[in-house]
């Protein structure tokens, strides 16, 4: 199988990717007490043959911590750690971004530190989403606070301080996690955002909190060093489509374009069984955002190539196939047999499950 295009470089920004795919960012768990370790520098250093590493999501502050055993990029000891990280792929000629996730309603009090809690847009309680927290299982998932105008200010700030960290833990740059029903998605979509304020009702009022942490970190440290990742018609933490969706998400394309991002992330779970996204969004998100496009969901390395020959995307994400293959690029110029993902260790803590898995020479 030839997988000319998906193997060629491109350029983001400044950065130059020595081919076209990426690895998708993957909460792993591995934070003890939320700081990044020795572990975790090796689990990203064997996965350094990506164009692009992007992390599992990180936090920007206390408040945004809601699972387990998740990073955070706020603390002098997380910069160290992630420091470890960084240096590490870089060391394999890897590039890496932070993704900056903000878990917001999709939290659990017990997996915040002291001092921290839990906030939304709006009190919009979750109803048949379950948190883990370690040594008590599975637990209900309260309602979080209301985010006053302050609380935004805050939170913007908490976001721009990340990434301005991120640069000094040696991130080549940072995506801007706005999917999967954390915060920022949580404030574009109407179902979780019921304010009626300048944050709340029409689209742009939605977008609004979206576009000041977008400007405040492209400020901070340079467009050609940010990215977001973003879910249209998506259903992880409770979301749902909604009337005018397609309209938002393009009006939010445009607002990117004009602030400059270097790429936007287009995420797809119809491969885990979640809704199809219409090709209809997808054609319209490629024909406005001007920068690199990413695709992601459910890829091989030949339908990969087929897209992007077909000028769909820019670059293609793989998420499970890289859990299991660290050399997951060099499988894919030797058309190599893959290792399959044992779903039973991706959230557990220590190396099994991690970087256990077997490289293809041994």
């Amino acid at each position: 199988m030839k997988t000319t295009k998906l193997l060629s470089s491109h350029r983001i920004g400044n950065t130059e990717l020595k081919n076209r795919v990426v690895m998708a960012p993957l909460t792993r768990s591995r934070a003890i007490d939320n700081v990044p370790n020795d572990l975790m520098a090796t689990y990203y250093s064997q996965r350094a043959g990506a164009g692009l590493i992007i992390t599992e999501g990180t936090s920007p502050s206390a408040n945004g911590l809601g699972y387990p055993r998740i990073p955070g990029c706020y603390s002098d000891d997380q910069v160290a750690g992630w420091r470890q990280v960084t240096d590490a792929v870089h060391e394999k000629g890897g590039k890496i971004f932070l993704q900056i996730m903000h878990c917001g309603r999709v939290a659990h009090p017990d997996n915040i530190p002291a001092g921290g809690e839990m906030m939304a847009p709006s009190a919009v309680a979750l109803q048949n989403t379950k948190m883990y927290v370690d040594g008590k299982g599975e637990l209900e998932i309260p309602l979080a606070k209301p985010m006053t105008i302050n609380d935004i200010t805050e939170t913007v700030a908490e976001y721009t301080n990340c990434a301005k960290m991120a640069i000094e833990a040696g991130f080549d740059g940072v995506e801007l996690h706005a999917a999967n029903g954390y915060l920022l998605e949580q404030f574009i979509n109407p179902g979780s955002n019921q304010r009626t304020d300048q944050f709340g009702g029409s689209t742009g009022n939605r977008l609004r909190f979206v576009r000041n942490v977008t400007e405040a970190v492209v400020t901070a440290i340079g467009a050609d060093r940010v990215g977001m990742r973003i879910s249209p018609y998506g259903v992880f933490g409770e979301m749902s489509a909604y009337e005018g969706v397609e309209a938002d998400y393009t009006q939010l394309a445009e607002m990117l374009n004009e602030i400059g991002l270097v790429y936007l992330h287009l995420v797809d779970h119809s491969a885990l069984g979640t809704p199809a996204v219409p090709d209809s969004i997808k054609r319209k998100l490629r024909e406005t955002f001007r920068g690199t496009f990413i695709l992601s969901g459910g890829y091989d390395a030949g339908r990969a190539e087929k897209d992007l020959t077909e000028d769909r995307g820019d670059l293609v994400a793989f998420g499970r196939p890289f859990i299991a293959n660290p050399d997951l690029v060099e499988r894919m110029e030797k058309d190599a047999p893959l290792n399959l993902p044992d779903p039973s260790t991706f959230y557990t803590p220590g190396a099994e499950g991690y970087t256990d898995y077997p490289f293809l020479e041994a």
